[in-house]
């Protein structure tokens, strides 16, 4: 057999190590990045009980997908939905005005958690984001699964509307403080 020449069945070998894929984002659908300490905090605080748990992701200023915090408000959830407590919404949205942030920085990215391995949303997801955020000039819906899996839906309720699926990224090349479990903890008991 020449030296050019496989066998049947017989696979081309090589020396040569291939490049890694670069998989590429189109540049009109940018990711939901997360702070490796928000993103410590939500997994956190998924795993302390078998329901689904609901906040708001805060914002960096002038990057409002990039989200540094997780905050919770006091709810109602059980395995297949969550409540949010109006009035502790209303108390949420003061304390971050008087805190000087923005609405866009802390009300528009609505994160919550679904207790099976499916990130996708449910008909009641559906419903509520469109109850909640669908006046918004734009917002995200965000859910992290038990297993891991993640959803994100940037939607855009001005000009003739509309909303795509989003990666989700964690941002290591931000800074960000360490894990603080008992203070996650406390928030989880209290809300």
């Amino acid at each position: 057999m020449k030296d050019n020449v496989l066998a049947a069945g017989q696979r081309p070998t090589s020396t040569k190590k291939k490049a890694p894929r670069l998989i590429r984002r189109h540049p009109a659908f940018p990711a939901i990045r997360i702070t490796p300490y928000a993103w410590a905090k939500l997994l956190h605080l998924r795993d302390l009980g078998p329901t689904e748990i609901g906040g708001f992701g805060i914002s960096a200023a002038g990057e409002p997908l990039l989200i540094e915090e997780v905050a919770l408000v006091s709810q109602a959830c059980d395995w297949a939905s969550v409540l949010l407590d109006d009035a502790a919404v209303a108390d949420y949205f003061d304390r971050q005005v008087e805190a000087g942030r923005r609405p866009e920085e802390f009300g528009r990215v609505w994160i919550h958690t679904h207790p099976g391995n499916c990130p996708r949303p449910s008909a009641t997801d559906e419903e509520t984001f469109a109850r909640v955020f669908g006046h918004c000039d734009w917002a995200v819906m965000l859910i992290v699964a038990a297993g891991g899996a993640t959803y994100a839906r940037l939607a855009f309720g001005v000009g003739p509307g509309g909303s795509w699926e989003i990666p989700v990224e964690v941002d290591f090349q931000s800074s960000f403080p360490a894990a603080d479990h008992e203070a996650w903890q406390a928030e989880y008991d209290a809300t």
